[in-house]
């Protein structure tokens, strides 16, 4: 049977009352309910996904000959990355998801932080140059934040004005720690200095908590049901009690997976901070819950209640959407996610599902 001609598959005006969200508690998490283009009480929405990865393989020649690489795998052979590294393929997903556009970034293991200053030169230059040639070929689809090589700082900043100025991403993905060193450490107030200037997002992502050893492994994946929202718990607990927060008020910072455990025991920092237990006080000029207000955190925490006491905690204002996808631990149906929890305003899902990404990711519609 040969395919019809004409015909576009689009999705129906989903009916949303904060009394009465538009899908039950807890939506699967893997399979899609809400394909595009979205509409909410009649209202089309602008749906943007800030947690969406992706692999440039063209960089593996530089790293190839590499010692480090000696006898292993070549990393830019990820199973679901490499899926969706053709674009008709990925923008058929994210179709599915109801996804508009997405904010790509390069999965914080393709960041070699322990690359030496020429390679560190190259590889990302490379890879920041590809990220903004997708963005540039599919301008309506995709937005794009830098890498940078942070463990040259002063290199890493100038890579990030480069990636803004010249090549139009909108930010960079860092990882929560640098070889071992908090994002806190004097050593990089180049680089916050500079995404301050220059108002770029910062997107923080974890790297599954490797301090942790033995005690995440084994059946679970714990490295990453646990260890990433750990990892980020902890970084942004730094930047809290070490002044950065302060010394930079000016960041905008997205914290992935909803930025871990630190929204759900904001009393408990709180606490510490009010009452100076045993040391519980830092540098920081504010309760720690204030920072929430500075910081902004995307959906992904996969239950509905979870996403619900998330924005009780920081606000509709600090919301943005994120999947993970392509990754393993993605949430493809990230709106019905959304559109399941009650007490939201129209405004609101606007704001949630894409317009407060639209607007500090300067995305022009």
């Amino acid at each position: 049977m040969s395919e019809p001609s004409g015909v576009e598959f689009v999705g129906c005006d989903l009916h949303y009352h904060a009394d009465k969200p538009a899908f039950e508690k807890n939506p699967s998490t893997i399979e899609c309910q809400t394909p595009r283009p979205v509409t909410v009480n009649g209202k089309r929405m602008l749906t943007i996904d800030v947690h969406a990865h992706c692999q440039i393989a063209d960089a593996w020649p530089l790293f190839k000959d590499r010692p480090e690489f000696k006898g292993k795998k070549n990393p830019f052979e990820h199973k679901t990355r490499s899926r969706v590294a053709d674009i008709p393929t990925r923008l058929a997903e994210i179709d599915a998801m109801g996804i508009d556009m997405q904010a790509l970034s390069v999965g914080t293991g393709h960041h070699f932080y322990w690359a030496d200053y020429d390679l560190a030169v190259a590889h990302v230059k490379l890879q920041n140059e590809k990220v903004a040639e997708i963005c540039e070929n599919y301008p309506d689809r995709f937005v794009g934040f830098a890498i940078a090589a942070l463990q040259h700082p002063d290199l890493a900043a100038e890579q990030l004005e480069y990636a803004v100025k010249k090549l139009n991403l909108r930010g960079a993905i860092v990882n929560t720690n640098i070889n071992g060193d908090e994002l806190s450490d004097p050593k990089f107030a180049p680089f916050w200095a500079k995404a301050e200037e220059l108002d770029a997002v910062i997107f923080l992502h974890p790297s599954h908590f490797p301090e942790a050893g033995e005690r995440l492994e084994g059946r679970g994946h714990l490295q990453n049901i646990i260890g990433n929202p750990l990892d980020t718990s902890i970084a942004l607990a730094h930047m809290i009690y070490d002044g950065t927060l302060d010394a930079y008020s000016g960041l905008k910072i997205v914290a992935a997976h909803g930025g871990g455990l630190l929204p759900s025991y904001i009393g408990r920092y709180d606490h510490g901070h009010n009452s100076n237990d045993r040391g519980g006080r830092g540098e920081e000029k504010k309760k720690p819950s204030d920072y929430l207000k500075q910081l902004y955190f995307d959906t992904l925490v996969f239950g509905t209640e979870n996403l619900r006491h998330l924005i009780n905690e920081c606000g509709v204002s600090q919301m943005v959407m994120g999947t993970d996808h392509p990754a393993g631990m993605a949430n493809i149906n990230p709106i019905a996610h959304i559109l399941s929890t009650p007490g939201l305003s129209d405004d609101d899902l606007e704001a949630i599902l894409g317009g407060t990404l639209q607007k500090i990711l300067k995305i022009e519609r």
